[in-house]
């Protein structure tokens, strides 16, 4: 049973289209409701596995900024892994729920924080941010945001390529953890079809024993659930983490 607090982020008003494909890393030639081809900016650097199959149905939101290139983005995608299902793949949108969501104090395993901290320059060369650093009363909280959009049938998981980024992050983590403040990494799953998190081990192998020496280190490992629908992303609770 789902006993978590009500939460959601509110899309702007989304269009319906059909993927024809994704090139180039950034850009996506989309066929709208209406006929018209679109060429649409893909807010997603990685392989996006399993999440960008041509002939899928798709979300996309208009910006009518002349200063940009392009005024369509991509926003959603349907896959069918289990059932149909609405997949996020912007990856700026995770830091905004998550922000949001810090300010509702939405996660009781947090504890108590006084004040939210964004990019903080943190780790033992200083050329890191971390996403959040929650000020608090007794230990000071480092949190890292991770967009997870794959999945082997219910189980999310991260990362879907190798991320030398992310290994560096974590070990940058485990030393929070060695100066006595309290480090999390969040896994904010983007689709609501996985009840499940685990390492995407096939992927990155070295990722998933990094992220495991750092949970036996003391980082702490939230795998958000969240659900995705074309006016709202809305969360779920915790999915179970499979170590």
């Amino acid at each position: 049973m789902n006993n978590s607090p009500k939460f959601s982020y509110k899309y702007p008003t989304l269009e319906a289209g059909i993927l024809i494909k994704r090139y180039k890393r950034f850009l996506a030639d989309i066929e709208l409701k209406s006929g018209e081809i679109i060429i649409a900016h893909c807010p997603n650097t990685g392989p996006m596995t399993g999440v960008s199959t041509p002939g899928s149905n798709v979300m996309v939101s208009y910006s009518n900024n002349p200063k940009r290139k392009l005024a369509y983005t991509w926003e959603l995608i349907e896959v069918t892994d289990n059932e149909p299902t609405w997949v996020g793949i912007n990856t700026a949108l995770p830091n905004r729920v998550i922000k949001l969501a810090l300010t509702e104090y939405l996660f009781p395993e947090l504890g108590d924080y006084q004040e939210i901290k964004t990019e903080v320059v943190y780790g033992k060369e200083r050329k890191s941010r971390v996403d959040f650093k929650l000020i608090s009363n007794t230990r000071n909280i480092y949190l890292e945001v991770k967009n997870t959009t794959w999945a082997n049938q219910r189980v999310a998981l991260f990362p879907d390529t190798v991320t030398e980024r992310g290994q560096k992050h974590l070990r940058e983590l485990i030393e929070v953890v060695e100066q006595g403040e309290r480090a999390v990494c969040l896994f904010l799953i983007n689709r609501g079809d996985c009840y499940q998190f685990a390492p995407g081990d096939i992927a990155d192998p070295n990722y998933g024993k990094l992220l495991r020496e750092a949970v036996k280190k003391g980082v702490e490992i939230l795998p958000c659930r969240f659900a995705v629908t074309p006016e709202e992303i809305r969360y779920l609770g915790i999915a179970e983490f499979i170590n």
